[in-house]
């Protein structure tokens, strides 16, 4: 795949670039998505001379490979925004890109510019080989991603116009794991095959305020403490879906004991592992049901001051056999109580599920199990929203996978402090992506 150490150069001039999103895009620097958008075509000339780009939403890049024109298009998917890095404790600068102990440090090195840049080496590399797909390929990059802007959307809706349908669509999700289940041996490639829905829920409660020295029983903050804790104390019912049940049939052979037998047979025994995983919380209640954190919390604006307005937002991650409608029902059911308003601010229902089988599931597969042959893949429904539940609207086979091997505290620090990734694990992303590009 060439000179590597001029690889991982490339890669660190892109993580320097602060291509921070925030929700209030007054505060975003633009022009360093500017810089950022002239690097890659400054770096990857070959891309971006013979490829086709078209600027989204103001800012997300749709590159389009013309192919020999056999088979249907396929898109490849990487966001170049980044959350911020303002949390003090960084053992390096979030955007110094610095190397060492065998990493590259910095904020988006595992979401989601790794993934990005390893495309773009992998492509420049078949470019320069004098490579063309057999099928139209499609590259995006979004801008604005981790704020759930329009870039994706506005994509889909262009691709929509022009009839375009693509097979295989992949973007950030899944990593090859090794300590993802307790008891499990050996390491699995989890490839996302839905996404869970999203929900913003404000709840609000107004009262009569005053003044601290004399406060009153029951006020505006202590009525939001009382529902917050409702909410904690009676969450969604857990259940084994589908898709997680495909998961646990496909990840029993790394299973001992009970524990094998049960994953071997997840619909027999699904109400006993919806209440296993429950049991465990983080991951494993994720995967059975849908999960609320209250993640702001708002009061008055002194010390001194009783709060009039209480609100606390709610971040909820909808199972995909749920709805925003439902979700805001449960959550006022837990919380049973009219002095607290439920709004929706803003959602969307799960993605539909994409086939674990079929020509699209298997290229993709293949690729993985020969550039990782210690693991073995299995299905999965991503946690968290990507921009590639827009691409849901235009295809049938949606994935998500990053050709990354990741333990438990490395996938930790994305959205936190000390972000990095090993340059091995970086490198081989690039033959991950090479191999890819050549199936297409």
């Amino acid at each position: 795949m060439g000179d590597d150490a001029a690889a991982i150069e490339r890669f660190r001039a892109l993580l320097r670039i602060p291509t921070v999103s925030r929700s209030d895009p007054a505060h975003e620097d633009r022009e360093a998505f500017a810089r950022f958008r002239a690097a890659v075509a400054g770096l990857y000339p070959l891309v971006h001379q013979r490829l086709e780009l078209e600027l989204i939403d103001g800012g997300s890049l749709l590159y389009r490979w013309p192919g020999l024109g056999t088979g249907r298009p396929s898109v490849l998917m990487a966001h170049h925004d980044v959350v911020p890095a303002d949390e003090p404790g960084w053992r390096h600068e979030p955007f110094a890109a610095d190397v060492s102990d065998g990493r590259v440090w910095g904020r988006g090195a595992l979401d989601d510019k790794g993934a990005l840049v390893a495309m773009l080496e992998a492509v420049e590399a078949r470019l320069r080989d004098g490579f063309t797909p057999a099928a139209y390929l499609y590259l995006f990059s979004g801008a604005n991603e981790e704020t759930f802007g329009g870039g994706a959307e506005h994509a889909v809706d262009l691709l929509t116009e022009r009839g375009v349908r693509p097979g295989l669509v992949l973007d950030e999700g899944g990593a090859v794991a090794s300590d993802a289940f307790p008891g499990l041996e050996g390491d699995i490639a989890f490839v996302g095959v839905a996404e869970k829905g999203l929900a913003g829920i404000l709840l609000t409660v107004e009262k009569p305020g005053g003044h601290a020295a004399t406060p009153v029983r029951g006020g505006a903050t202590t009525t939001l403490a009382r529902a917050i804790l409702r909410l904690e104390q009676h969450p969604p019912p857990a259940r084994l879906s589908a898709p997680a049940a495909a998961m646990l049939r496909a990840i029993a052979p790394r299973a001992r004991g009970l524990q094998r037998r049960l994953f071997a047979h997840p619909v027999r025994y699904r109400r006993a592992l919806a209440r296993a995983l429950a049991r465990r919380g983080g991951e494993g209640e994720a995967i059975v049901r849908t999960t609320r954190a209250v993640t702001r919390l708002t009061g008055s604006a002194g010390d001194n001051i009783i709060a009039e307005r209480a609100t606390a937002t709610i971040n909820a991650r909808i199972a995909i056999d749920s709805s925003v409608e439902q979700t805001a029902a449960e959550v006022r059911q837990a919380i049973d109580d009219d002095q607290v308003s439920v709004d929706v601010q803003y959602g969307n229902d799960p993605s539909p599920v994409s086939p674990s089988a079929g020509p699209e599931w298997d290229r993709l597969v293949g690729v993985i199990e020969r550039q990782f042959p210690q693991a073995i893949a299995a299905p999965y429904v991503m946690m968290q929203a990507s921009d590639s539940r827009h691409f849901a609207r235009i295809s049938d086979t949606v994935y998500r996978f990053l050709p990354f091997e990741l333990s438990a505290a490395e996938r930790g620090t994305i959205h936190a402090i000390d972000e990095s990734i090993r340059i091995d694990t970086w490198v081989r992303a690039i033959a991950f992506f090479d191999a890819l590009v050549g199936e297409l």
